[in-house]
């Protein structure tokens, strides 16, 4: 067994009902919060305004900034951060999704620095500092998994570019996950967050980082999503396997919080840097096809288990078999949620082909992959990921 670390600062709150905790938890923070959330719509209303009472209750008081769009804008993450500052806020509250939880990390840092988020990504010389705002996240979905990571995934639109501050000082202080929270999620994205539960936990097992400790969470996260993701999507409202499916997020998250990601995540970044409007689980399932095929060869072991989870046949093949075979297990299970797409379906231009190749090698993702692609077999990933 190598050697490995772990580290996970954030408390977890798990299980139905449970965000009637949040006044308590909340208060050891101070009592002013600035709560982060996407648009306020019918079916999230009630929700947001859930968690403003269970706030007033316990005597916080609340700036509600609902200005977060899917994939959040540097413009977004401004916005509130102005707003904390000049409420001078205690905490701030992300509830909702990916985008809602990132935007929070990132507004407690931008409100407490010099400058903009952009100017603390992970490869900038300068880093947040201890100054950052405490973050409490409330997941709504089942797939970011950024409710227990040091992550916070912002776009530039002038650079058409999407990237991500990466330091400890941003991990959650507490994590409300709430499957009840979860139960009006349409199906689509409930298909693309749980897709991306999935990349998290498989990619984990394939980075360079992985342990015997990621390994066991993340094969738990992937036969739960195996098992649970379909069924859960002919009936929504089934609270136990939204409730299994929350599971699996947070096991995934701790995966990428301690291993990391490969391939698929800086090519799906690129993407959804490029083109706002496609879904971060859309873009990693129109990337995974050509993906696997690229590195099966070069993961043996790690694609044979998977395989085996979806199809447990495979369990008698040799693992050369077993791991060329689970690359169409995959493409199953993802038309089997739905996902099945390209990049032509995403309404990208073809002539940008060249472009997406070269920004899905800026971020350093690419390079943890156990086959790590040269610039022309970018390109040739891209194009396969083009016509579907």
């Amino acid at each position: 067994m190598k050697q490995f670390n772990y580290f996970q600062p954030t408390e977890i709150v798990f299980g139905s009902g449970r965000v009637i905790e949040l006044g308590d938890i909340a208060r050891k923070y101070g009592n002013k919060c600035l709560l982060v959330t996407t648009r306020t719509s019918p079916n999230l209303e009630p929700i947001h305004n859930r968690v403003k009472k269970i706030l007033a209750d316990a005597g916080i008081k609340t700036v509600h900034f609902n200005g977060v769009q899917p994939n959040p804008t540097t413009d977004n993450i401004s916005a509130g951060a102005q707003i904390a500052a000049e409420h001078d806020v205690d905490m701030v509250i992300g509830l909702g999704g990916g985008s809602s939880m990132d935007s929070a990390k990132a507004i407690a840092v931008e409100a407490t620095h010099e400058g903009t988020s952009w100017d603390y990504l992970f490869y900038r010389k300068t880093q947040p500092t201890e100054k950052t705002l405490p973050i409490i996240a409330i997941s709504t979905t089942a797939g970011t998994g950024s409710q227990v990571t040091q992550v916070a995934v912002v776009t530039n639109s002038a650079e058409r570019n999407k990237s991500a501050l990466y330091n400890s000082v941003i991990y959650p202080k507490v994590a409300i996950v709430d499957p009840e929270l979860m139960l009006s999620i349409p199906g689509h994205v409930t298909a693309a967050t749980g897709f991306d539960a999935f990349c998290h936990s498989f990619e984990s097992m394939l980075n360079p980082g992985s342990s015997v400790y990621i390994n066991t969470l993340a094969e738990k996260a992937i036969e739960i999503i195996a098992e649970t993701l379909p069924p859960l999507l002919d009936d929504l409202s089934d609270l136990e396997k939204r409730t299994k499916m929350a599971n699996a997020d947070t096991f995934a998250g701790l995966c990428i919080a301690n291993a990391g990601v490969t391939l698929p995540h800086g090519v799906g970044m690129a993407i959804s840097g490029l083109y706002p409007k496609v879904m971060h689980g859309e873009s990693l399932s129109i990337i995974y096809p050509a993906f696997s095929r690229f590195t099966y060869q070069h993961a043996v072991d790690e694609f044979a288990t998977v395989g085996r989870i979806f199809n447990p046949k495979l369990k008698t093949e040799p693992d050369e078999i077993a791991a060329e075979k689970a690359c169409k297990e995959i493409d199953a299970f993802i038309k089997k949620i739905g996902m099945w797409m390209s990049l032509k379906d995403a309404d990208m231009p073809e002539e940008e082909i060249p472009l997406l190749a070269k920004a899905s090698m800026v971020l350093p993702d690419y390079k943890a992959n156990p086959r790590i692609a040269s610039s022309e077999e970018m390109h040739e990933l891209i194009r396969q990921s083009f016509y579907r």
